[in-house]
Protein backbone atom coordinates (compact mmCIF):
# COMPACT_ATOMS: atom_id res chain seq x y z
CA UNK A 1 0.00 0.00 0.00
CA UNK A 2 1.50 3.52 -0.69
CA UNK A 3 -0.30 6.18 1.50
CA UNK A 4 -0.23 9.66 -0.50
CA UNK A 5 -0.54 12.56 2.38
CA UNK A 6 -1.80 15.87 1.33
CA UNK A 7 -1.77 18.22 3.96
CA UNK A 8 0.32 21.56 2.61
CA UNK A 9 -1.31 23.41 5.52
CA UNK A 10 0.85 21.37 8.12
CA UNK A 11 4.03 22.40 6.56
CA UNK A 12 5.07 18.47 5.48
CA UNK A 13 8.55 17.94 4.03
CA UNK A 14 7.70 17.02 0.26
CA UNK A 15 9.92 13.36 0.75
CA UNK A 16 7.20 12.92 3.78
CA UNK A 17 4.56 12.84 1.30
CA UNK A 18 4.74 9.18 0.57
CA UNK A 19 5.27 5.91 2.28
CA UNK A 20 5.37 2.60 0.33
CA UNK A 21 3.91 -1.10 2.35
CA UNK A 22 2.63 -3.17 -0.75
CA UNK A 23 1.05 -2.95 -4.43
CA UNK A 24 -1.82 -1.10 -3.83
CA UNK A 25 -2.55 2.62 -3.36
CA UNK A 26 -4.67 4.37 -0.99
CA UNK A 27 -5.04 7.65 -1.35
CA UNK A 28 -5.66 9.42 1.99
CA UNK A 29 -6.06 13.56 0.41
CA UNK A 30 -9.06 13.63 2.39
CA UNK A 31 -11.74 16.15 1.68
CA UNK A 32 -11.76 18.28 4.84
CA UNK A 33 -12.23 21.90 3.92
CA UNK A 34 -9.51 23.81 7.06
CA UNK A 35 -11.76 26.82 8.28
CA UNK A 36 -10.11 30.01 8.83
CA UNK A 37 -10.90 31.01 12.07
CA UNK A 38 -11.67 29.46 15.09
CA UNK A 39 -14.89 29.87 17.41
CA UNK A 40 -13.57 33.05 18.55
CA UNK A 41 -12.75 34.58 15.37
CA UNK A 42 -9.09 34.14 15.29
CA UNK A 43 -6.72 31.78 13.54
CA UNK A 44 -6.39 28.75 15.89
CA UNK A 45 -3.61 28.13 18.17
CA UNK A 46 -2.72 32.19 18.58
CA UNK A 47 -1.86 31.98 22.10
CA UNK A 48 -1.19 35.79 21.58
CA UNK A 49 -5.11 36.69 20.18
CA UNK A 50 -7.08 39.15 22.50
CA UNK A 51 -9.96 37.11 23.23
CA UNK A 52 -11.33 35.67 26.58
CA UNK A 53 -9.33 32.51 26.69
CA UNK A 54 -6.17 34.31 26.36
CA UNK A 55 -5.45 35.07 30.41
CA UNK A 56 -6.96 31.64 31.20
CA UNK A 57 -4.35 29.80 28.84
CA UNK A 58 -1.67 31.72 29.49
CA UNK A 59 -1.81 30.75 33.08
CA UNK A 60 -2.30 27.69 32.58
CA UNK A 61 0.92 27.39 30.64
CA UNK A 62 2.72 29.04 33.17
CA UNK A 63 1.73 26.61 35.70
CA UNK A 64 2.32 23.50 33.25
CA UNK A 65 6.01 24.64 32.21
CA UNK A 66 6.68 25.49 36.28
CA UNK A 67 5.84 21.74 37.36
CA UNK A 68 6.24 19.27 34.62
CA UNK A 69 9.67 17.75 35.88
CA UNK A 70 11.19 14.83 34.94
CA UNK A 71 10.66 14.02 39.06
CA UNK A 72 6.99 15.03 38.93
CA UNK A 73 6.11 12.81 35.52
CA UNK A 74 8.09 10.20 36.83
CA UNK A 75 5.64 9.79 40.54
CA UNK A 76 2.40 10.46 37.98
CA UNK A 77 3.37 7.59 35.97
CA UNK A 78 4.01 5.05 38.73
CA UNK A 79 0.84 6.40 40.16
CA UNK A 80 -1.89 6.29 37.63
CA UNK A 81 0.18 3.43 35.35
CA UNK A 82 -1.38 0.87 38.29
CA UNK A 83 -4.92 0.94 36.11
CA UNK A 84 -6.72 0.63 39.59
CA UNK A 85 -9.11 3.11 40.25
CA UNK A 86 -12.24 2.04 38.44
CA UNK A 87 -13.81 -0.20 35.74
CA UNK A 88 -16.17 1.15 32.89
CA UNK A 89 -16.52 0.85 28.88
CA UNK A 90 -15.20 3.56 27.12
CA UNK A 91 -18.43 5.21 26.21
CA UNK A 92 -19.18 5.62 29.84
CA UNK A 93 -15.52 7.49 29.77
CA UNK A 94 -16.93 9.44 26.72
CA UNK A 95 -19.84 10.59 29.19
CA UNK A 96 -17.81 11.87 31.98
CA UNK A 97 -15.85 14.48 29.79
CA UNK A 98 -19.33 16.14 29.62
CA UNK A 99 -18.73 18.23 32.47
CA UNK A 100 -15.07 19.56 31.35
CA UNK A 101 -13.63 22.62 29.17
CA UNK A 102 -9.94 22.07 28.06
CA UNK A 103 -8.71 25.69 29.90
CA UNK A 104 -5.11 25.11 27.86
CA UNK A 105 -7.33 25.48 24.43
CA UNK A 106 -7.48 28.64 22.77
CA UNK A 107 -9.73 27.60 19.98
CA UNK A 108 -12.91 26.39 21.50
CA UNK A 109 -14.71 26.10 25.63
CA UNK A 110 -17.44 23.38 24.45
CA UNK A 111 -17.50 20.52 26.57
CA UNK A 112 -15.22 17.32 25.48
CA UNK A 113 -17.51 15.33 24.39
CA UNK A 114 -18.09 17.72 21.69
CA UNK A 115 -14.99 17.80 20.24
CA UNK A 116 -14.46 14.13 19.81
CA UNK A 117 -17.43 13.34 17.86
CA UNK A 118 -16.13 16.52 15.86
CA UNK A 119 -13.00 15.12 14.97
CA UNK A 120 -14.47 11.26 14.39
CA UNK A 121 -17.28 12.35 12.08
CA UNK A 122 -14.50 14.53 10.45
CA UNK A 123 -12.23 11.91 10.02
CA UNK A 124 -15.24 9.36 9.08
CA UNK A 125 -16.35 11.69 6.18
CA UNK A 126 -13.08 11.42 4.16
CA UNK A 127 -11.67 8.42 5.63
CA UNK A 128 -14.56 5.81 5.04
CA UNK A 129 -12.74 2.38 5.19
CA UNK A 130 -10.19 3.31 7.77
CA UNK A 131 -12.48 2.54 11.00
CA UNK A 132 -9.84 2.54 13.45
CA UNK A 133 -8.78 6.12 12.69
CA UNK A 134 -12.83 7.28 13.31
CA UNK A 135 -12.14 5.40 16.55
CA UNK A 136 -8.81 6.76 17.40
CA UNK A 137 -10.53 10.05 16.65
CA UNK A 138 -13.51 9.44 19.36
CA UNK A 139 -11.29 8.08 22.58
CA UNK A 140 -7.89 10.34 21.72
CA UNK A 141 -8.81 12.57 24.79
CA UNK A 142 -10.54 10.05 27.32
CA UNK A 143 -6.92 10.11 29.21
CA UNK A 144 -9.03 13.63 30.05
CA UNK A 145 -10.93 11.90 32.78
CA UNK A 146 -8.10 12.69 35.23
CA UNK A 147 -9.48 15.91 36.11
CA UNK A 148 -12.77 13.74 37.73
CA UNK A 149 -12.73 13.19 41.53
CA UNK A 150 -12.36 9.80 40.51
CA UNK A 151 -9.24 9.80 39.24
CA UNK A 152 -8.08 12.19 42.31
CA UNK A 153 -9.41 15.87 40.06
CA UNK A 154 -6.00 16.05 39.17
CA UNK A 155 -5.50 20.14 38.48
CA UNK A 156 -5.72 21.12 34.44
CA UNK A 157 -2.22 21.96 33.75
CA UNK A 158 -1.21 18.13 34.50
CA UNK A 159 -3.92 17.14 32.54
CA UNK A 160 -4.32 18.97 29.03
CA UNK A 161 -1.61 21.05 26.97
CA UNK A 162 1.11 20.93 24.80
CA UNK A 163 3.08 17.90 25.45
CA UNK A 164 6.84 17.75 25.91
CA UNK A 165 9.62 15.45 26.94
CA UNK A 166 11.46 15.73 29.88
CA UNK A 167 14.72 14.68 30.88
CA UNK A 168 16.22 16.65 28.02
CA UNK A 169 16.50 20.48 27.33
CA UNK A 170 13.12 21.97 26.48
CA UNK A 171 13.08 23.39 22.98
CA UNK A 172 11.97 26.92 22.06
CA UNK A 173 9.20 26.18 19.87
CA UNK A 174 7.00 25.15 23.18
CA UNK A 175 4.43 27.77 22.98
CA UNK A 176 5.06 29.96 26.43
CA UNK A 177 8.76 28.68 26.78
CA UNK A 178 9.43 31.68 29.39
CA UNK A 179 7.70 29.99 31.85
CA UNK A 180 9.98 27.05 31.41
CA UNK A 181 12.47 29.05 33.51
CA UNK A 182 10.58 28.48 36.76
CA UNK A 183 11.09 24.40 36.26
CA UNK A 184 13.59 22.94 38.50
CA UNK A 185 15.05 20.73 35.21
CA UNK A 186 15.86 24.00 33.79
CA UNK A 187 18.91 24.60 35.19
CA UNK A 188 19.76 20.39 36.04
CA UNK A 189 23.24 19.62 34.34
CA UNK A 190 21.40 16.28 33.95
CA UNK A 191 18.34 17.28 32.30
CA UNK A 192 18.95 20.35 29.95
CA UNK A 193 21.40 19.22 27.80
CA UNK A 194 19.57 18.29 23.59
CA UNK A 195 20.00 14.37 24.57
CA UNK A 196 19.75 14.58 28.57
CA UNK A 197 18.83 11.41 29.77
CA UNK A 198 18.65 9.66 26.25
CA UNK A 199 20.56 8.80 23.47
CA UNK A 200 20.31 9.71 19.09
CA UNK A 201 17.24 7.91 17.39
CA UNK A 202 16.51 5.98 20.98
CA UNK A 203 12.65 5.90 20.12
CA UNK A 204 9.66 7.99 21.54
CA UNK A 205 8.57 4.92 23.66
CA UNK A 206 11.91 5.13 25.76
CA UNK A 207 11.13 9.19 26.18
CA UNK A 208 9.03 10.56 29.34
CA UNK A 209 6.72 12.73 28.49
CA UNK A 210 5.24 15.34 30.48
CA UNK A 211 2.36 13.78 32.29
CA UNK A 212 -1.56 14.04 31.01
CA UNK A 213 -4.43 12.90 29.28
CA UNK A 214 -2.57 11.70 25.92
CA UNK A 215 -0.10 9.35 27.69
CA UNK A 216 -2.20 8.05 30.92
CA UNK A 217 -4.94 7.08 27.54
CA UNK A 218 -2.23 5.15 25.60
CA UNK A 219 -1.08 3.57 28.91
CA UNK A 220 -4.66 2.69 29.52
CA UNK A 221 -5.61 1.55 25.78
CA UNK A 222 -1.95 -0.41 26.14
CA UNK A 223 -2.74 -2.33 29.15
CA UNK A 224 -6.02 -3.08 28.22
CA UNK A 225 -4.84 -5.15 25.42
CA UNK A 226 -6.37 -3.39 22.56
CA UNK A 227 -5.77 -4.60 18.90
CA UNK A 228 -5.76 -1.35 17.43
CA UNK A 229 -2.78 -0.91 15.12
CA UNK A 230 0.66 0.51 16.27
CA UNK A 231 -0.32 4.36 14.41
CA UNK A 232 -3.45 4.89 16.32
CA UNK A 233 -1.33 4.25 19.73
CA UNK A 234 0.92 6.65 18.38
CA UNK A 235 -1.63 9.23 17.96
CA UNK A 236 -3.44 9.12 21.22
CA UNK A 237 -0.04 9.28 22.91
CA UNK A 238 1.51 12.36 21.03
CA UNK A 239 -1.76 14.11 19.42
CA UNK A 240 -0.30 16.99 22.06
CA UNK A 241 2.75 16.86 20.93
CA UNK A 242 3.15 20.02 19.17
CA UNK A 243 7.00 20.81 19.23
CA UNK A 244 7.38 17.60 17.24
CA UNK A 245 4.28 17.26 14.81
CA UNK A 246 3.90 21.44 14.07
CA UNK A 247 7.84 22.55 14.36
CA UNK A 248 9.97 19.83 13.58
CA UNK A 249 11.48 19.98 17.22
CA UNK A 250 13.01 16.25 19.68
CA UNK A 251 12.99 14.39 15.66
CA UNK A 252 16.38 13.07 16.55
CA UNK A 253 15.01 11.30 19.42
CA UNK A 254 12.43 9.26 17.25
CA UNK A 255 12.92 6.00 15.46
CA UNK A 256 12.45 4.58 12.07
CA UNK A 257 8.74 3.31 13.70
CA UNK A 258 8.26 6.74 14.93
CA UNK A 259 9.13 8.61 11.55
CA UNK A 260 6.42 6.20 10.03
CA UNK A 261 3.77 6.77 12.40
CA UNK A 262 3.81 10.25 12.40
CA UNK A 263 2.64 10.23 8.75
CA UNK A 264 -0.25 9.39 10.36
CA UNK A 265 -0.16 11.65 13.44
CA UNK A 266 0.15 14.56 10.84
CA UNK A 267 -3.39 13.18 9.13
CA UNK A 268 -5.39 12.83 12.09
CA UNK A 269 -3.88 16.12 13.45
CA UNK A 270 -6.03 18.32 10.84
CA UNK A 271 -8.63 16.64 12.36
CA UNK A 272 -8.42 17.31 15.74
CA UNK A 273 -7.81 20.79 15.36
CA UNK A 274 -9.34 22.12 13.19
CA UNK A 275 -12.76 20.26 13.35
CA UNK A 276 -13.31 22.33 16.44
CA UNK A 277 -16.40 24.38 15.81
CA UNK A 278 -19.69 25.64 17.26
CA UNK A 279 -21.19 22.89 14.89
CA UNK A 280 -23.29 20.08 17.05
CA UNK A 281 -23.24 16.75 16.60
CA UNK A 282 -26.24 14.19 17.15
CA UNK A 283 -25.11 11.89 19.73
CA UNK A 284 -27.50 9.64 19.83
CA UNK A 285 -27.70 9.51 16.16
CA UNK A 286 -24.07 7.92 15.47
CA UNK A 287 -23.43 5.81 18.91
CA UNK A 288 -24.33 2.45 17.63
CA UNK A 289 -21.80 3.17 14.96
CA UNK A 290 -19.04 3.78 17.90
CA UNK A 291 -20.36 1.35 20.12
CA UNK A 292 -19.47 -0.99 17.22
CA UNK A 293 -16.09 0.00 16.89
CA UNK A 294 -15.82 -0.32 20.53
CA UNK A 295 -16.33 -3.43 20.46
CA UNK A 296 -14.45 -4.49 17.69
CA UNK A 297 -10.71 -2.95 19.06
CA UNK A 298 -11.34 -2.88 23.15
CA UNK A 299 -13.03 -5.31 26.12
CA UNK A 300 -16.54 -4.34 27.05
CA UNK A 301 -14.58 -2.97 30.41
CA UNK A 302 -11.42 -1.64 30.54
CA UNK A 303 -8.84 -0.64 33.69
CA UNK A 304 -8.51 2.78 34.12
Amino acid sequence: MTLIVDQPQLGVDAEDKSISTDSNELVLDGGFAVPETNSFGHTFRDYDADSERKKVVEEFYRMNHTHQSFEFVSKMREEFGKLNRVEMSIWECCELLNSFVDESDPDIDEPQIEHLLQTAEAIRRDYPDEDWLHLTGLIHDLGKVLLHPSFGALPQWAVVGDTFPVGCAFDESNVHFKYFKENPDYSNPAYNTKLGVYSEGCGLDKVLMSWGHDDYMYLVSKENRTTLPSPALFIIRYHSFYPLHRSGAYKHLMNEEDIENLKWLHIFNKYDLYSKSKVRIDVEKVKPYYMSLIEKYFPAKLRW
